[in-house]
Parts: C-alpha cells; structure tokens; sequence
C-alpha cells in the first residue's frame, strides 16, 4: 500500500453516534406525516445517503416539506443526542500530530457538521471539510471524495476513507480510494452486504475496524 498521507472521515455513526437523534427524526416526519412508519432496519439502510435523496423516495412530491419536519425537530435536541465515539477525538488529533492530512467527507449540511465540530472543538484538526452543499453528485458517487482529493493535492492512492455504511464504502471505492468500515455504528445492521459481500465486490471495505486506535495500526502498513 503506497504511504497514506490522508484520512477521510465520514461524520454521522463514524466519528459521532447521531443514530438516535436520526431515527428519531424520521419517526416524527412519519407522525406528522400520519404516514406508515418504516422499520429501523429500512432506515438504518438510508444512513450516509443524503437526505433529500431518501426523502424523495419514501415521500414523492413532498420532500422539501418533510425536510422541514426532519430539521425544525432536530433544532432543539441536536446536542443532547449525540455523543462522539469512544477514541475518536484521540484519533483525530494524534493523526494530525503525525503529519497526516484530515478531512470531513459527508452527506450532511455544512452549517451543522462545522457547529458539531466546533462545540467539540474538532474543527482546528481538519484540513478541509466536503458537505452536500460543496457536489451535485452525492454518495456512493464520487465526486466528494474526488473533491477532497483535489482540495488536498493527493492522488487517490495516498488517501483511504473510515465510515460506516455501504455509501461510504461504495463512494471510497469508486472514487479509487482504499475504504475502513467502522463496527461500532447501527448501520452496520443495515447492511450486512458488506461484510458478507465476496472478495472484489465494490462493497466489501479493505479494512474493518472495532476501535478506532486500529486505523494507526493499518496506517503503519503503509
């Protein structure tokens, strides 16, 4: 493996458990909706898929409205139920004191991944951060991987990509970048394809790691 000089991030259920504060939001759009509520499995499926993309499929025609439903409910609760993940803020910072490069690459807004960031005083350890608002192509496209390539200046080859669902192991992978699953987020249970997918298959990760102090570890393989 050439030397990584990167590590790209996932946000939600990589670096913070937001899985609560997710299914929770969803379960208050199909309230107001009076919409048929959908399992938690069918939703775990849709974690790291933007969500405009999901809310246009379970909701035709009515996207931006349950949008709406979805954020104005998360307004006041956001930083009440989330928590990061044990060994991560370690992670963060000693990769940035190793001399490595950090960057954010996520399906989320940019106004609330840079607020989270800052309340956890996090934002000073990354390089760059790519949101929704920065493609027009979103995961497992990979054009917000491509784009932090560039931002950064790196080959594909010199960057690999933690996250936690299929989206992020497809959009590393298609954007020729090695791919790290985490095992601690619940999306993991929404799609079991990627442990279980046979060697060669775009959603099998490179790397699946329990603890995040393992990423050095694969790092020191380089």
């Amino acid at each position: 493996m050439k030397k990584i000089k990167a590590v790209l991030f996932d946000f939600d259920g990589t670096i913070f458990d937001t899985n609560k504060l997710i299914l929770e939001s969803w379960k208050e759009v199909f309230r107001v909706k009076n919409a048929a509520e959908k399992s938690e499995s069918e939703i775990l499926a849709t974690f790291g898929e933007p969500l405009l993309v999901t809310m246009e499929k379970w909701f035709p025609g009515e996207a931006d409205e349950c949008i709406s439903i979805y954020r104005n409910y998360q307004k006041n609760i956001f930083f009440e139920m989330i928590e990061i993940y044990p060994g991560m803020e370690e992670l963060i910072k000693k990769l940035k004191a190793l001399g490595y490069f950090n960057a954010i690459v996520t399906s989320r807004l940019t106004s609330s991944t840079i607020d989270t960031l800052e309340k956890y005083d996090l934002r000073r350890y990354f390089d760059i951060v790519v949101t929704c608002d920065d493609t027009d192509r979103h995961k497992p496209d990979p054009e917000p991987v491509l784009l932090a390539l560039s931002k950064l200046d790196i080959s594909e080859e010199e960057a690999i990509m933690i996250g936690d669902s299929k989206f992020d192991i497809l959009c590393a992978h298609n954007a020729g970048v090695k791919a790290v699953l985490v095992a601690w987020s619940q999306a993991m249970s929404g799609a079991p394809e990627m442990t279980e997918a046979p060697e060669g298959s775009p959603y099998r990760p490179d790397f699946i790691i329990d603890r995040a102090d393992l990423l050095l570890e694969i790092l020191s393989q380089g």
